[in-house]
């Protein structure tokens, strides 16, 4: 029993998600323009699909899982399970205007013209806000609109920021963050949930390897208490002795976004020689 999975046919989600599978072992083979993939290695078949077309896929059952932006639950799929939140394609939805605008507060969009390509996100904003605005539905280059005086402001993607920069427009109001997170169909039968639970695993291992270092270090043995606490993410550091008495070698993980905090902390408590390493997969 083959699980279907969904992902981006192009854009910023394509190749991460890609990756994603690679890296947990999984062999596809998608020639270019190619629609549909079928795993070597693994019960898996790959669809690619227009990004706006993929909640709706999920509901009718065409796919079972998928691979969107949170932005997107926010935008079309708020009924859909989300499973995990997957740490790549990291942007946020925020409302730009043009440079020469004037803008203190939200509210100087009452009674504005929005492009937008998420209606149902910035509608639910404003709302909230208490502002009423006119909306203009744009698939596509939004960033153009104020340009050719068909709005006073957008609402979109914000990756970077260079593309509102080119276009300029400056980055006024953010409405929520996103990322890439793995969706599930409302339902899968008990075969199809058999494989996922194998290919959660295999995310899971991936993914916290990607937020996490190895790292080893020298420390004199009167150190050690000390140094142990600053390495709280395993159940306990290795600890071996080495060859010049009163030291040992510690070895232990850490979490990736803490880096620079840990290694400051080491060295004031006493350790030396400190390597770190990436982690390939980190399975528990």
């Amino acid at each position: 029993m083959k699980l279907k999975i969904a992902i981006q046919k192009s854009g910023r989600l394509n190749a991460d998600s890609l990756q994603l599978l690679k890296d947990c072992g999984i062999a596809i083979d998608n020639g270019k323009d190619q629609l549909k993939a079928t795993a070597a290695n693994f019960p898996l078949e790959v669809l690619y699909l227009r990004n706006g077309d993929i909640p709706q896929y999920l509901r009718d059952g065409v796919v079972d899982i998928a691979i969107i932006g949170e932005n997107l639950i926010t935008e079309k799929g708020q009924d859909l399970p989300v499973l995990k939140p997957l740490g790549f394609s990291k942007c946020r939805v925020s409302i730009a205007v043009p440079n020469n605008s004037t803008f203190n507060s939200i509210q100087d969009l009452e009674g504005k013209k929005i492009a937008t390509s998420y209606p149902n996100t910035i509608a639910t904003y404003l709302e909230a806000q208490g502002v009423n605005a006119e909306l203009h539905i744009i698939n596509g280059s939004v960033e153009i609109a104020p340009n050719i005086g068909l709005a006073d402001a957008i609402c979109d993607i914000v990756s970077s920021g260079s593309t509102l920069f080119k276009n300029n427009l400056k980055e006024v109001v953010k409405i929520m963050d996103s990322q890439a997170v793995l969706v599930q169909a409302p339902s899968l039968s008990e075969a199809k949930t058999a494989v996922l639970k194998r290919l959660l695993f295999r995310f899971d291992a991936v993914l916290r390897a990607k937020q996490s270092r190895y790292i080893l270090l020298n420390a004199p043995n009167d150190k050690i208490d000390a140094i142990t606490e600053i390495l709280p993410v395993l159940k306990s550091p290795t600890i071996l002795p080495l060859a010049q008495e009163g030291w040992c070698s510690l070895h232990s993980v850490i979490d990736a976004h803490r880096f620079w905090e840990v290694i400051d902390a080491l060295k004031a408590a006493g350790a030396e020689d400190i390597l770190v390493c990436p982690i390939e997969k980190m399975v528990r």
